[in-house]
């Protein structure tokens, strides 16, 4: 396995994640103080944080250089989001933080990763999309209830 292609796989999924912290951010924001989901959303762009450690840790144990944001595309995304597509209420909240997470955080992670990694780097992707995968259900839970 050519660890330059786990490199460059590893920093669009870094990418994705500091998307994720900024974008949880902005749920954060929107949220009531006194919301009971805001200890969760809190939880949940604290586990993205780690998820962008380790991402960074593993590319420099695979000798590359770890992105430091989303990028211009992934700034582009969320700004184009905020005015577009504004969160207002726990609802519209939870159901773009299943959007998200769903879409970005799952599939395209997926779809992007499709067996191209070494074994250590899949191994780790497949950790934090389970992990992203808990926080869906937990969403949906809190949607539904």
């Amino acid at each position: 396995m050519n660890n330059e292609k786990s490199v460059n796989i590893l920093n669009k999924l870094l990418k994705g994640q500091y998307m994720g912290i900024h974008a949880y951010e902005n749920f954060i924001k929107n949220l009531e103080k006194s919301s009971s989901l805001l200890p969760h959303f809190i939880k949940i762009q604290s586990d993205l944080k780690h998820h962008a450690e380790l991402l960074s840790a593993r590319i420099k144990e695979l000798q590359g250089v770890p992105e430091t944001s989303e990028g211009i595309i992934g700034k582009a995304e969320l700004f184009i989001g905020q005015i577009f597509d504004p969160s207002h209420g726990e609802q519209d909240i939870l159901k773009h933080a299943i959007k998200g997470q769903n879409i970005y955080g799952i599939r395209m992670t997926e779809e992007l990763v499709d067996d191209k990694l070494d074994q250590k780097s899949l191994n780790l992707v497949h950790e934090i999309v389970e992990k992203q995968r808990e926080h869906v259900d937990y969403l949906k839970s809190k949607l539904h209830s």
